[in-house]
């Protein structure tokens, strides 16, 4: 297998595809870099080279007892870029991936980013408090840790209907789809899943968001279920200078697999005028 090894012994799975500009891919919880599938192969036959790796924790990567938080997630994508020597990547993270890519850019910077792409994407803050008044409750994150530890194999198959957006009339979900997050999500180590959910919903990236130095595309579908939009892209937008947004009308959390096509069709059009850009100024 394509690993690393990180300071503190955590095994990191990765696969890496293709050639050209680079284009790496952080996933959401709880599953593995297998959701970014459809983008990897589309963005590869048009001439990028497509990393994506397997948060610690996740899917093929070692299950560590620490590190389980957003800086523990931002070290080990930072590893990964590192030890590949990416360099002027596109950085795009869904959900719990772009809190990663976001606090990766708050401590590591961006010499070895072009550009960087949130969708359905976490920050600023989820959890609702006095200085978020219009966030999540804290009870809906406890009530995700107590359905996880209870029963997961089963909490898995009903957040999974919420997740793609199949509880909604006419919606096109196929079993296939909610099956195939149920076996991503198995694969995660308990401690490992039951830990995030603090580090996706409680993370503050504000300060990280304000460190953007370059081209932003952030992504969403106003029918998110579980990142509702006004409470995350539309204010991450507002704090990255300059950043561009698409807004999906009816699109849910999971619209990089449901809506495959319309998100490639965005994401290639993006980092092709980035590389525009950038051939420009040199």
């Amino acid at each position: 297998m394509s690993t690393i090894t990180v300071k503190d012994g955590t095994t990191i799975y990765y696969k890496d595809w293709g050639k050209g500009p680079v284009v790496t891919f952080s996933h959401g919880w709880p599953l593995s870099s297998d959701a970014w599938d459809g983008q990897m192969l589309f963005l590869a036959q048009n001439g990028f080279r497509v990393v994506a790796h397997d948060r610690r924790g996740h899917g093929r990567s070692s299950q560590a007892s620490s590190g389980n938080d957003m800086n523990g997630y931002a070290d080990d994508l930072a590893a990964v870029i590192e030890a590949l020597d990416l360099k002027d990547a596109t950085l795009v993270g869904h959900s719990t991936g772009g809190g990663e890519v976001t606090r990766y850019i708050g401590r590591h910077g961006t010499k070895r980013v072009a550009a960087a792409v949130l969708i359905a994407a976490v920050p600023p803050i989820l959890v609702k408090s006095a200085s978020n008044p219009e966030g999540i409750p804290i009870q809906v994150f406890d009530d995700l840790r107590r359905g996880l530890f209870n029963d997961r194999s089963q909490f898995y198959k009903d957040f999974a209907v919420m997740f793609y957006g199949a509880n909604r009339p006419g919606a096109k979900v196929s079993q296939g789809l909610l099956d195939q997050f149920w076996l991503w999500s198995m694969q995660a180590g308990l401690k490992n899943s039951y830990d995030s959910i603090k580090a996706f919903s409680e993370t503050d990236f504000t300060e990280d968001l304000k460190k953007f130095d370059v081209p932003t595309l952030v992504m969403h579908g106003e029918d998110d279920q579980v990142v509702p939009i006004k409470d995350s892209a539309k204010k991450s937008a507002k704090l990255i200078k300059g950043a561009k947004e698409v807004y999906y009308p009816g699109r849910p959390h999971g619209l990089t697999a449901t809506h495959q096509d319309e998100v490639n069709a965005d994401l290639l059009k993006f980092v092709k005028s980035v590389q525009q850009a950038r051939k420009a100024a040199a």
